[in-house]
């Protein structure tokens, strides 16, 4: 499995345990929102995040680009996650199998579960203008939005992000 598939799989069963915890079903700007604060707390407590994917500073907050690739497969009726979810309608999704909780840890399931608890009830404005935060302000319209920016939005300490700096740096290196 290459680097690409191994980041989709995750990401996959990220998705199915947040849908999991929301009754089997969500539009996708709920399960992406939640999935950003839950992306958020963990990086502030542990200066990891739990998903690989790159959030998107769009119209209506951050968007998971690598998530948001599988939904859009999902709708346009692509056969590689079918054994995974459905579409309910043009903006919501529906888990149709469980979670393998091989890919996620516990503190990851913690946060996702917070996530979950803060979010679940809030409506579309009150999660866009939540997400509408020093991250997503500070970065321009459909550009990545830095994972520091992301910590510091939540509240990370300086020590923690210059953790979250170093990790990223040592992520990046280029060994020959």
């Amino acid at each position: 499995m290459n680097v690409l598939e191994e980041k989709i799989e995750g990401t996959i069963h990220l998705l199915l345990y947040i849908l999991q915890k929301l009754g089997g079903r969500s539009d996708i700007h709920k399960l992406f929102k939640i999935l950003y604060f839950a992306e958020q707390k963990h990086l502030v407590r542990y200066g990891a995040a739990i998903s690989q994917d790159h959030y998107h500073a769009m119209k209506n907050g951050p968007v998971p680009s690598l998530a948001y690739d599988i939904y859009k497969s999902v709708k346009e009726g692509s056969l590689a996650y079918t054994r995974f979810f459905s579409t309910i309608d043009r903006f919501s999704i529906e888990a149709i199998a469980d979670p393998d909780l091989d890919f996620l840890s516990e503190s990851e399931m913690q946060c996702i579960d917070e996530s979950v608890r803060e979010n679940k009830n809030l409506s579309f404005n009150d999660l866009t203008d939540k997400s509408h935060d020093e991250a997503w302000n500070q970065t321009a319209r459909d550009k990545e939005i830095s994972p520091i920016a992301i910590a510091k939005a939540g509240g990370a300490d300086n020590h923690m992000v210059k953790y979250i700096e170093d990790q990223l740096l040592i992520h990046s290196a280029k060994f020959e």
